[in-house]
């Protein structure tokens, strides 16, 4: 029975021990970025760091492990770097997490420990994808309406045939306050009634500027 706390390095670092653990990094690195791809808008440029980070965690532990003048010069590099970047969602950040870990592990010799634990991540990963969440099924309605029209209760009728969630997000003028832009967070009780929904609402708002879109990702807290 294989030991899954067993390091293949235990015996001494060699060429071998090396590289089987960068090979296994970057399998898991690899099979992290299908399961952060999956069901989510992510960018080539991600997904590629996804798949080398574990390589490169993994080599810089194996650099420094057991040499103090290295891991001081390493630390002196890695401290010129400074990291930018806009907000992440929550599940970004499991990802990078869980690369780093793999990294980690088969730095120190314990490949099976940085399989097991990204198969079993990765799958927790597509498992949560495929929940039907509501987030998943909002979307952005965007509504013009004139001036003289009192958008307040304006559309409760057509809403509470049509929707089954509406919360208003934001109220803006244009055309030098003679229109109003309304933004809804909506969701269908019935996608393919879009059509009759729209035109039920041009027949609301003078046959003005409508838009349905599928709502932006938002970040999410962690």
């Amino acid at each position: 029975m294989l030991d899954l706390f067993t390091s293949i390095s235990a015996e001494g670092a060699n060429t071998t021990t090396f590289l089987i653990g960068l090979a296994v990094s970057l399998i898991c690195g690899a099979m992290t970025a299908a399961a952060a791809a999956y069901r989510s808008r992510v960018s080539a440029g991600f997904l590629a760091s996804l798949v080398l980070l574990p390589a490169i965690v993994m080599t810089v532990i194996a650099l420094v492990n057991g040499n103090v003048g290295t891991g001081v010069a390493v630390m002196g590099a890695f401290s010129l770097i400074r990291f930018r970047s806009v907000p992440g969602k929550a599940r970004d950040i499991v990802a990078i997490f869980l690369v780093m870990t793999a990294g980690l592990a088969c730095a120190g010799g314990y490949v099976a420990v940085a399989l097991a634990v990204t198969v079993i991540v990765c799958i927790c990963m597509v498992l949560f994808a495929r929940l039907p969440l509501r987030g998943q099924q909002m979307l952005d309605l965007r509504i013009t309406v004139p001036e003289s029209l009192h958008f307040e209760g304006a559309f409760d009728e057509v809403f509470d045939e049509y929707l089954s969630h509406r919360e208003l997000r934001s109220v803006k003028t244009s055309n030098m306050g003679s229109l109003y832009k309304l933004t809804y967070e909506v969701e269908m009780k019935n996608e393919n009634r879009m059509q009759a929904f729209i035109d039920a609402l041009r027949c609301c708002n003078g046959n003005l500027e409508i838009a349905l879109n599928r709502a932006e990702e938002r970040s999410e807290a962690l």
